[in-house]
């Protein structure tokens, strides 16, 4: 299908398909807007567009959920795949074969265009006048530390020596009208670079995307497995084409040039500024906070009526659960694969909020794994998991035969009720965790450690006793299906 070149492009296509609602009424984005777009994953509505924010200028709008599960029921992952290049009735197995694929191709640079080619410099704001208060900047859940202008943006950050520049999604809370602070987790590769640039006692440069190419906060929000590989060059070869960047004003960094907003500054050395809490993917409200660094505001450019996507993180779905699942299924997908273990999918059930991970084998792996039982063979895809990032951040992993689509919630309870044993085929490896992952010990948490488990949960051979499902495709011929389907009503 037509690459989507930027944000409006992607609401077109949304429109298209009845998944976007305007909202022309007064909304203001002190909490009304985020309520809005929380009860709109909950409620599996079309993404919202508030067109008339209060206490901005007019033509400034919102954009609530911008990537959640679709509206429709005969593509839930629209959205997602709209944003990836794909036909909006991708499947959830596509969609992770494609990610997975993509990661392995030679990456394609992107292309500098002239500032007058790009439509995120038709309005500059420098120095004193670059002021966060111009845009709707959302307060997200009542008790958040502060408004949060980065929810659904991409930081662009590169190393002192220019060898990477990393395209990455972090949480962003704004302090005042020039300065925000936000996570800069040391084992992430916004914190690898910034690290760099402390080491030298020298503030870091950063940009702040919002909008653009809908595939950027896409891929900032997906893990790579190896640092050094810039973001930029992925999108490249997943479009098949490169992404038009621009200059910005005051760093030396290239950023998308139909991004909706662009803003520009310095990262400090030190780590100075109260950060959160914030409502997070675990579907809680935190009461933790931490010391970071603040980010210093120096110039802002932006569109003509700029729209500025948000994300009301929680209970699942939303982007964190659909887009972050999704990216490290793709990675423990292609890491699994490359030890030569026969893998059919990998799917991070949407509503299990980001904690498990489902592995399907195809029927014939014990044709492929000759002398291999169960046992042996679940246990080598845990060892592999362990070496694979995406596969270590994780509570509990499951193995299936893949008669069941993990994507299916209501095919997947079955499967685990009926085939998890209740304490037997199981085997726990010790590991690293995200520390907010509420279903761990606050000592695990804080240490970032405990122990993970993988089940498996794999049907006997066919010879061996495999049971049927006694479902209307498995226990009755196809005579009697195709009479009833014939005259059902």
């Amino acid at each position: 299908m037509a690459r989507l070149r930027d944000l409006r492009d992607y609401l077109d296509a949304l429109t298209k398909l009845g998944d976007l609602t305007h909202i022309s009424r007064e909304v203001s984005a002190d909490l009304e807007a985020a309520a809005m777009g929380r009860l709109s994953y909950e409620r599996r509505s079309p993404a919202f567009l508030f067109e008339n924010v209060a206490g901005v200028e007019p033509g400034f709008r919102l954009l609530g959920a911008p990537v959640g599960l679709s509206s429709r029921d005969d593509m839930p992952l629209a959205r997602l795949a709209l944003s990836v290049g794909l036909p909006p009735g991708t499947t959830a197995s596509d969609l992770v074969e494609h990610l997975a694929r993509i990661s392995n191709l030679a990456p394609i640079s992107p292309r500098r265009v002239a500032r007058a080619e790009a439509a995120c410099k038709q309005n500059v704001l420098l120095g004193a006048a670059a002021t966060l208060d111009r845009f709707p900047v959302p307060m997200v859940h009542e008790h958040d530390g502060g408004p949060y202008p980065g929810t659904w943006s991409v930081i662009v950050a590169r190393t002192p020596d220019g060898r990477w520049t990393n395209w990455s999604n972090a949480r962003i809370m704004m302090i005042d009208d020039q300065h925000m602070t936000g996570q800069v987790v040391p084992y992430q590769h916004i914190g690898m670079i910034w690290q760099e640039w402390a080491n030298l006692g020298e503030p870091m440069p950063f940009a702040l995307v919002q909008g653009g190419d809908p595939a950027v906060p896409i891929i900032g929000g997906i893990p790579f497995p190896d640092k050094d590989r810039d973001e930029a060059g992925y999108i490249g070869a997943l479009y098949g084409e490169p992404i038009d960047v621009v200059r910005c004003e005051t760093v030396d960094l290239d950023v998308p040039a139909s991004a909706e907003v662009v803003i520009e500054g310095h990262l400090s050395v030190s780590r100075d500024a109260l950060e959160g809490p914030f409502g997070e993917f675990a579907g809680y409200m935190p009461t933790e906070t931490s010391m970071q660094p603040i980010y210093t505001v120096e110039a802002i450019t932006y569109r003509d009526d700029p729209i500025w996507p948000f994300v009301a993180e929680g209970r699942p779905v939303d982007e964190y659960h659909l887009v972050s699942g999704a990216g490290m299924c793709a990675e423990i997908l292609a890491a699994l694969r490359a030890t030569g273990l026969p893998i059919s999918t990998v799917w991070k059930p949407l509503h299990a909020a980001g904690h498990w991970t489902v592995i399907t084998v195809p029927s014939d792996w014990r044709d492929r794994l000759p002398g291999i039982n169960s046992t042996e063979f679940v246990h080598r895809i845990g060892m592999a998991l362990q070496e694979c990032r995406s596969g270590r951040v994780t509570s509990a992993n499951f193995v299936l035969d893949d008669d069941i689509d993990p994507s299916d919630d209501a095919e997947l309870l079955w499967a685990l009720a009926t085939r998890v044993h209740p304490h037997l085929r199981v085997e726990a490896f010790d590991g690293l965790i995200v520390s907010l992952m509420t279903c761990f010990t606050d000592e695990e948490r804080e240490a970032g450690r405990a122990k993970e488990v993988i089940h498996d949960a794999l049907l006997p051979a066919p010879a061996d006793g495999r049971l049927a499902h006694s479902s209307f495709e498995q226990a009755y011929p196809e005579h009697i299906r195709k009479r009833v389907l014939e005259h059902w009503v």
